[in-house]
């Protein structure tokens, strides 16, 4: 049972995610192994937007390591874990609680020795910034303590960038880069010379904007209409002012169209919004309305054209509201 609601809340987010983004773009999915124990590591820029597009677009089916502090309630926690979902602590969450981490670790030993995958944010927090921060040391724990346990095992690191137009809006541009494997085929002693050999290979993959003058790097970037999310081209333009593949600019009617016809859904992000400090979430919760919100109100529309007196009215909303949908488009912050 566990396994079909899965596959069918992974299908349902794909469609929602193709649905939420502009485009959707993929490279390097020829990298990633079969039959082998993987640890997935990636950067982290767009909460939980990351973790259901690796879920979904990297033909894997992962699990995924997540802060400790989102499992407190009992009912979210069984919920979590039945979405392969499994708690870290962290040294905030109170030093005492660090040693629960094992039973964290044993799980994921036995997900990876039977040529499972996890998933590992290894910079430890999220952040809008377009930089991959230091790696912290856990997912060379797990390896490690894999071959330790299961010294048959073969697990490989499997690097992977997440990328984004613009992380806060839909209708965006995502790619998802993904690395050669890195074998973990040192002993233990050299756990640090894996966790530099990582950094290294996403730095190859994450777009990086320079740190110092970052906000008018980033302005320029923008204005110039460079892609935000290919480092090839991020990379160029700061080197040399080129601009080889330059996005659209889009009017904000098609956008303003889509709220209008999504009137009930969009006031719901409004009364939202003022309750998100975050903004690394504002995505999250858009995404999670439309997820799960967009259908009933489709179908109420379509129940509306077919059975009321405002049938040619809810005609034409439901399929302006499609139309929207397709037509949404906003590349850039």
């Amino acid at each position: 049972m566990q396994y079909i609601v899965n596959e069918f809340l992974r299908i349902l987010v794909k469609i929602s995610l193709k649905g939420y983004f502009k485009k959707i773009i993929i490279e390097g999915k020829e990298n990633v192994p079969k039959n082998t124990p993987i640890l997935l590591v990636a950067n982290h820029q767009n909460a939980l937007i990351d973790p259901l597009l690796l879920a979904t677009h990297t033909g894997l089916k992962p699990y995924f390591l997540t802060r400790a502090s989102v499992f407190k309630k009992s009912f979210v926690a069984k919920l979590l874990n039945f979405i392969y979902m499994l708690p870290v602590y962290r040294v905030r969450d109170g030093f005492s609680t660090i040693q629960q981490n094992q039973g964290t670790f044993d799980q994921t030993y036995e997900v990876l020795q039977k040529n499972g995958a996890v998933i590992i944010f290894a910079e430890g927090s999220h952040s809008l910034i377009r930089n991959l921060r230091p790696l912290s040391k856990g997912f060379t724990r797990i390896a490690f303590g894999l071959k330790e346990k299961y010294p048959e095992t073969t697990p490989v690191i499997l690097p992977v960038a997440l990328d984004y137009s613009a992380h806060k809006r839909s209708g965006s541009i995502v790619r998802v880069t993904i690395g050669e494997v890195i074998p973990v085929d040192m002993p233990v002693s050299k756990s640090g010379l894996l966790t530099k050999s990582v950094q290294v290979a996403l730095q190859n993959l994450v777009v990086e904007i320079p740190n110092e003058n970052y906000d008018q790097h980033l302005e320029r970037l923008l204005e110039n209409n460079v892609d935000v999310s290919s480092k090839a081209d991020v990379s160029l333009f700061l080197e040399t002012g080129q601009v080889p593949n330059p996005v659209d600019d889009v009017s904000g009617l098609k956008n303003k169209l889509m709220k209008i016809f999504h009137f009930p859904l969009y006031w719901l992000w409004l009364w939202k919004k003022p309750g998100v400090k975050d903004p690394v979430f504002s995505s999250t919760w858009k995404f999670l309305i439309g997820f799960a919100l967009a259908p009933l109100y489709y179908f109420i529309l379509l129940w509306l054209a077919m059975d009321s007196v405002l049938g040619t009215w809810a005609l034409t909303f439901l399929v302006m509201a499609l139309i929207t949908i397709v037509g949404n488009k906003n590349p850039q912050e």
